[in-house]
């Protein structure tokens, strides 16, 4: 290798000297500085060298600013045309504990001889030395924070927030997108609630029994285990189904509540139509039942029993099996004498209750489930009323159950998977013949972590 000591070097004419040809690479010598040159932008970053305390930077570098125990400053050096400085947040903290920027004796940053403060989270700046008149001028001002993101990325639904979790509503078909899985297993372990809708209730004809209450739509519920809300006493966690999810879409599926029954044969309406997420299926509630002789619908929740003589019994509810219970049965009515009152339907944690006779009361809705998934606590999949056989009403069960009274019950409460209430008797003077009601709708809700 040869080597060349001068002092000077000059072009031999004109004004333009090259160093170099096409496609090399001119290197400075270890330990030496370049000035005249001005700059193209770039500094070499001091990764080795986290500033906590007051510094003085030097030309060419840049540097980290970690100032999460507290303010500290950035001396600028003795700056002359070309000369390069950069300092970005560290600790994402600027926003707490600020960064001073002082200039070196009486030079000025942006035309004016004073310090700066950066106060900005997740701020970076770089700083070129033009002249005196201007000084240092910021060639570069970042004030987003590009951060990688270690928890799960969702879409789909009504979106909302509690904390630290957010929670995906579908009151209606829809996809559960998943764009990014959390780094931490446990997170994509997500919580749901999944119920479906309520059974309707029948109709009565002339000379009719009264009808019974509809099941509620089944209740499934499960507390992933990094979550922290209060869940239902039918929390399946541990015991139920997990889901962990991965990127790619769920459909969901939001059963409608069963139809009402008309007033002329058949006068049966239909149970309530399943919810669905992922592996997991709640069974819609059984439609209530009319008559001595036609039971009421299994389902999540069983319909009630028909009032009236030569009662067939009670249904059952959980059907088909889960653990825990995703509903309960029907209740039964007395048979005997017409206008004996009927079953009301069965609800998420309760029976429904079984009818009058002689009174001819109908029988209670059971009650259904409250938990506090969506961040507050909300009460789902109540069984519908049982009509009665004479005067007087029996109430629905809590939680969207619907209801029931001799002119007629309400419907099950939307998107709470309430069952209907049942329908007083047809016989003249005890009633008005008329149609039964619906169930009410169902509704998926998924909850996660996400920061």
């Amino acid at each position: 290798m040869s080597k060349i000591e001068v002092n000077t070097v000059a072009p031999q004419c004109g004004t333009t000297l090259t160093l170099g040809e096409s496609g090399d690479t001119v290197t400075l010598g270890t330990g030496a500085s370049q000035s005249g040159f001005g700059r193209t932008g770039t500094v070499d970053w001091q990764t080795g060298s986290i500033k906590t305390t007051t510094f003085t930077a030097a030309n060419g570098e840049g540097y980290f600013a970690d100032t999460s125990s507290g303010a500290i400053t950035m001396n600028l050096p003795a700056g002359t045309a070309g000369n390069i400085v950069s300092v970005v947040d560290y600790t994402n903290t600027f926003q707490t504990n600020n960064l001073t920027i002082a200039p070196n004796g009486s030079q000025k940053i942006g035309g004016v001889a004073a310090t700066i403060a950066l106060s900005t989270e997740g701020q970076s700046v770089t700083f070129v030395y033009v002249d005196d008149t201007e000084g240092w001028k910021n060639v570069q001002d970042s004030t987003s924070n590009v951060t990688g993101n270690p928890f799960l990325v969702a879409t789909g639904g009504t979106i909302t927030t509690s904390g630290n979790y957010k929670i995906h509503t579908f009151t209606g078909p829809g996809t559960f997108t998943v764009c990014k899985v959390s780094s931490t297993p446990a997170d994509n372990i997500v919580s749901y609630l999944v119920v479906a809708g309520g059974g309707g209730s029948a109709g009565t004809g002339p000379n009719a029994n009264p009808t019974a209450g509809g099941g509620a739509g089944g209740f499934r519920e499960y507390k992933g285990p990094a979550d922290c809300y209060t869940a239902s006493p039918l929390n399946g966690n541990p015991g139920g189904t997990a889901i962990t999810v991965t990127a790619q879409g769920y459909p969901i599926t939001v059963g409608g509540g069963g139809s009402a029954g008309p007033t002329s044969e058949p006068r049966g309406g239909t149970s309530g139509n399943p919810s669905i997420f992922s592996t997991v299926t709640s069974t819609g509630g059984g439609l209530g039942g009319f008559d001595a002789c036609r039971t009421a619908a299994t389902g999540g929740s069983a319909g009630g029993t028909g009032g009236g003589g030569n009662n067939p019994g009670v249904s059952a509810g959980n059907t088909p099996p889960v653990s825990p219970p995703q509903g309960q049965p029907g209740g039964n009515s007395p048979g005997g004498p017409p206008d004996a009152g009927s079953g009301g339907g069965g609800g998420a944690t309760q029976a429904g209750g079984g009818g009058g006779n002689p009174s001819a009361g109908g029988g209670f809705g059971g009650d259904g489930a409250t938990t506090h998934i969506s961040g507050s606590p909300v009460a789902y999949a109540g069984g519908g009323g049982g009509g009665v056989g004479g005067t007087g009403g029996t109430g629905g069960g809590a939680n969207g159950g619907a209801a029931a009274n001799p002119a007629g019950g309400g419907s099950g409460t939307a998107n709470r998977g309430g069952g209907a209430g049942g329908r007083g008797p047809g016989n003249p003077g005890n009633g008005t013949p008329g149609g039964g009601t619906t169930g009410g709708s169902g509704i998926v809700i998924i909850r996660y972590k996400f920061q």
